[in-house]
């Protein structure tokens, strides 16, 4: 019989997050949302944009309540506040099988999603992994939120399936029971913080534990408003790119099947940039290996924009991905660096809360210039602008406040 102990190592905590990053907000409430949004607006009778505004709300309600959540888990825990969270959220992207066109209940239901949503965001996943991790937390960070990665390179072909075979409300039943395996199971076995005597025998400085209050970074640092600018115009612009590059590319002419393929390779180079972009951070400097991410997508957009056919979308799709697997865990990782882990869930929460308002804009901005022009051109070239800015941002953050301080931990000195 395996010993409670090695459930509670430090590897294990990054493997659950791993697993429930599968099921992440990003990963049901965006990516997904983009395999759906045919479908069911035409079923429903809804435009495009009309549909894409309840993503919008959903990102709004999540936002609120993000920061909420960062909070109660530097107070009272990560499972205690993650656990019956996520069986709300499983249930709630249950009940969206029950759409109709009543603008009402569907944005009513949109907003209750929203709201548990939250707990699938990365903070909480983030702020234990921070916790475990000084030395390799880069990478550990990156494998966590691979999780993501594979979950939109599942998704997609999962969905399509389910709706081509069952319709669009079984598969939003299917999405439910996903959470719960994924994402509801492995934080109950597998999610703990370190002890306090774990703590001391990493020998890390007070100051790295402790770091930087909420109050403090909000009202006298510079980079954290910094960060916020950069990660926002970048989700908003790689986010609302994906969101609607499989309605791009069928209106293309390109056959579903290959459209959701190219989101689907787009999920395993998200994966690639989430591992990778870890790797980087532990061992160059971290703004520098984020323009190169931000980089990424601009070229992805430019060759959308080119019109070009055969591998060229693909190409686009792709590079649009890695820039996307990047961004969270790079946000996890300056947090971390910048500001200390004190009050890292709240911190996380703000930012993770302002991200994601800028996701659920990108994805409207989208449908509304699709709706206004029948094309989306614009807004691309607005998007690519938008990472320009957020990279000359990040370059210019300066060197860490709170560096790597201790030799890596054992596993045995860190366990339970």
């Amino acid at each position: 019989m395996i010993g409670t102990s090695l459930f509670q190592g430090r590897w294990w905590v990054v493997f659950a997050s791993f697993l429930g990053l599968i099921v992440s907000q990003g990963t049901i409430t965006t990516f997904a949302f983009g395999i759906f949004l045919k479908p069911v607006s035409e079923d429903l009778g809804l435009s495009r944009g009309i549909f894409s505004l309840t993503n919008g709300l959903l990102s709004i309600i999540c936002a609120i309540f993000i920061p909420i959540v960062g909070i109660l888990v530097d107070r009272y825990g990560i499972r205690t506040v993650l656990m019956p969270m996520i069986v709300l959220f499983a249930l709630t992207t249950a009940s969206l099988s029950y759409l109709q066109s009543s603008l009402i209940l569907l944005f009513g239901l949109f907003a209750l999603q929203g709201l548990f949503a939250a707990s699938q965001v990365p903070t909480g996943y983030a702020k234990a992994i921070s916790a475990w991790f000084d030395r390799d937390r880069g990478l550990a960070l990156g494998i966590a939120m691979a999780g993501v990665g594979l979950g939109v390179a599942l998704m997609p072909q999962f969905l399509t399936y389910m709706i081509q075979n069952y319709g669009w409300r079984i598969a939003y039943i299917g999405l439910g029971v996903a959470v719960i395996v994924f994402a509801f199971v492995p934080v109950a076995l597998f999610i703990r913080e370190p002890p306090s005597p774990a703590v001391s025998q990493r020998g890390m400085r007070p100051d790295l534990i402790d770091g930087l209050s909420l109050d403090e970074v909000v009202k006298r640092s510079w980079r954290f408003w910094a960060m916020n600018v950069a990660f926002f115009l970048a989700v908003m612009a790689i986010q609302g790119t994906i969101t609607h590059v499989v309605a791009l590319l069928t209106d293309r002419g390109i056959p579903i099947q290959t459209a959701a393929g190219a989101l689907s390779v787009a999920g395993l180079a998200l994966i690639v940039g989430r591992i990778l972009s870890g790797f980087c951070v532990d061992r160059f400097f971290a703004p520098y290996v984020a323009v190169f991410f931000f980089v990424c997508p601009i070229v992805g957009i430019a060759l959308l924009l080119s019109g070009a056919a055969g591998s060229v979308p693909l190409v686009g799709t792709v590079l649009c991905g890695l820039g996307a697997g990047a961004e969270v865990d790079l946000m996890a990782f300056f947090v971390g660096r910048y500001f200390g882990l004190r009050a890292f869930g709240a911190i996380y929460g703000l930012m993770f809360a302002i991200f994601l308002i800028g996701s659920g804009l990108g994805a409207y901005v989208m449908g509304l210039c699709f709706d206004l022009t029948h094309s989306y051109t614009p807004m691309l070239i607005v998007f690519v602008g938008a990472l320009a800015i957020a990279s000359l941002l990040v370059a210019r953050l300066g060197p860490y406040r709170f560096p790597v301080a201790t030799p890596a931990p054992s596993l045995a000195a860190v366990a339970a």
